[in-house]
């Protein structure tokens, strides 16, 4: 629960300044709203990503089995794009607010008044340099951090709410302050619907509670594909981070409306982006005050740690897998410096400040859980449990209009989306082509009828025929091996094997190929599913050598039509310029001639 909530609760450090900033002496109404959605929209929806993606992989490995081939592959690439908003921006807003709590501490030395910016490049270069030097232990950390500053938090909640008790006049300050304001009070629950979406970071960490399932024990009796125990587990986790969050919402949104000028949450306010802090310093001292500082730039900083350590699991776990990230992406150190530059790139275009930041990081976080809540959604249709299909579906609109009244809101949120979405797609297809030429087969396997057609034809020369089959008659067979015999001078008596792959969806990078066996009169068949017919071929022929020792050579026929053409169709579904593709492939696979699978071409 800690490693989530270095995410989720350590918003605490900006939320309350958002929200007075956003609804103003609304503030705690439009706050209620937030934590009824968090509880009955966000964590029902939660429960059930964690029942159905227990690996830690969340909703976006959901919708990416629900939507198979190139429609949602690119749907996924989006997803990503929103996701890198996500915790891009946490690592940058969280890194600022820190800045702030720094800067602003009594205590800082003057050099530092006024340079926010630099101070949150320096945060961003030490979480930097901590996942390039190795990051462990996080758990136990997280669970220091933590339980530090709610503990701090209570203690500046606890002392806020006596100064209220032992002054009515504040409360009805504020109370008289809405009703001159907005009038009734079904008016002050309109506006609080109305600026909600500018309250939504307060929903940050779930997507993260799933991601550490992983993590999660579990029971002895728990297998990988039900894991009661871990789901368990999640579930409890995410119902307990939320209840905790919602209550120091609820209390910190109240307290800081109430004792807070309005003026101070503006830019450059002393409340501005750390409304607790200013408490904390008000009320207990600049000591007491400091110590609160420093628990909430650890938790922070932290929080950025979660976030790149979020990027880190979720690119190696698709864009590789797809054929739309180099090699060098699994790699931790070569990533960290990617998204560090990136995160620099993203603090010096908002100048380190919190408020501007503020849209994106709500754009990130509402698409992400709008996508959970429509997954949930679909799986529940697709289960045949209709109730639960029409309260996710409820719950997915309301999501889905807080989304788009935010980007309606704030544009500058999807905009900065837009560009993670653009750069996203580019690299992954880029590397996609760049890549089209490797083997792409994570492993070959026979079954025991095509093991043995491979045994004897290995007492002489193996020769294979590329077959593209239509109606898998022996007449058909016949007359490609009569004119294969005749195109390629081979002689009645040479052996030959037909291979024929069979394309199920091209989107799909590597496949583990399994040859099969089949017999059609006296002509033997290999056959074989993949995502892409040259390179399946190369990678068996390449297998074939190993097992047998010998190249064994391989017969194609041009393909018609246009070439370039041809290479497109390569490329986007797996077929085209077979015969020149397949020799490219095995030239790159094996740069010595001599261990080459023989390629003609009749």
């Amino acid at each position: 629960m800690c490693l989530t909530g270095v995410d989720y609760f350590s918003t605490l450090g900006y939320q309350p300044g958002i929200a007075a900033l956003a609804a103003g002496v609304l503030s705690p109404i439009a706050t209620l709203v937030l934590v009824a959605l968090t509880l009955l929209g966000a964590l029902p929806v939660y429960r059930r990503v964690a029942e159905e993606s227990h690996s830690g992989a969340g909703s976006i490995a959901m919708l990416a089995r629900m939507l198979p081939r190139w429609g949602g592959k690119i749907f996924v690439l989006v997803l990503l794009g929103f996701a890198a908003t996500d915790f891009i921006i946490t690592m940058t807003l969280s890194a600022a607010d820190g800045a702030a709590h720094l800067v602003e501490n009594p205590f800082a030395p003057e050099a530092l008044q006024g340079r926010n910016l630099a101070v949150t490049l320096v945060l961003l270069a030490l979480l930097a340099g901590v996942f390039l030097k190795g990051f462990s232990e996080a758990i136990g950390i997280a669970v220091t951090l933590v339980g530090v500053y709610l503990a701090l938090n209570l203690v500046v909640l606890g002392t806020a709410l006596w100064q209220v008790a032992t002054a009515p006049s504040l409360v009805t300050d504020w109370t008289a302050a809405m009703t001159t304001a907005h009038g009734n009070p079904w008016m002050m629950i309109a506006i609080s619907l109305l600026v909600f979406p500018k309250l939504a970071l307060g929903l940050s960490g779930f997507e993260t509670g799933v991601a550490v399932m992983p993590q999660i024990r579990g029971d002895a009796t728990d297998t990988d594909t039900a894991p009661r125990g871990r789901i368990r587990g999640a579930r409890r986790l995410l119902t307990t981070s939320a209840l905790i969050m919602s209550a120091f919402l609820i209390v910190s949104s109240f307290v800081t409306t109430v004792l807070i000028p309005a003026p101070a949450f503006e830019a450059g306010g002393e409340a501005n982006g750390r409304a607790l802090a200013y408490l904390a310093h008000d009320y207990l001292g600049n000591a007491f005050g400091t110590v609160y500082d420093v628990s909430t730039i650890a938790i922070l900083w932290f929080a950025g740690a979660s976030a790149m350590a979020g990027l880190l699991n979720l690119v190696p776990r698709y864009l590789p897998r797809f054929g739309m990230a180099p090699d060098w992406a699994r790699a931790v150190r070569p990533l960290v410096l990617v998204f560090a530059t990136v995160a620099f790139g993203i603090t010096w275009y908002f100048d380190a400040s919190v408020d501007a930041q503020g849209a994106a990081y709500a754009t990130g976080v509402l698409v992400l859980i709008t996508s959970a809540a429509v997954a949930v959604t679909l799986s529940a249709r697709r289960r045949g449990q209709r109730r639960k299909a029409v309260g996710f579906g409820i719950v997915a609109a309301i999501f889905l209009y807080t989304t788009i009244a935010n980007v309606f809101e704030r544009p500058e949120g999807v905009q900065v989306a837009a560009l993670f979405i653009l750069a996203i797609l580019l690299v992954s297809f880029a590397s996609r082509i760049q890549r089209a030429f490797e083997l792409r087969a994570e492993a070959v396997t026979y079954d025991d009828t095509a093991r043995a057609f491979i045994e004897e034809a290995a007492r002489g020369t193996v020769r294979i025929v590329a077959h593209d089959a239509q109606e898998r008659s022996d007449e058909e067979y016949r007359r490609k091996a009569a004119a294969q015999r005749l195109e390629s001078h081979l002689g009645d008596d040479d052996p030959i094997l037909f291979l024929e792959v069979n394309v199920r969806d091209s989107s799909e990078f590597a496949t583990r190929l399994r040859v099969h066996g089949r017999q059609r009169g006296e002509y033997r068949i290999l056959w074989v599913n993949s995502a892409v017919i040259p390179n399946s071929v190369a990678a068996v022929l390449l297998d074939i050598r190993d097992r047998t020792g010998e190249p064994p050579h391989v017969f194609f026929e041009w393909t018609e039509g246009n070439p370039i053409a041809n290479l497109l169709r390569f490329l986007f579904i797996g077929q085209g310029e077979v015969a020149p593709v397949t020799r490219e492939v095995l030239r790159r696979a094996e740069p010595d001639p001599s261990r080459r699978p023989h390629v003609h071409v009749g």
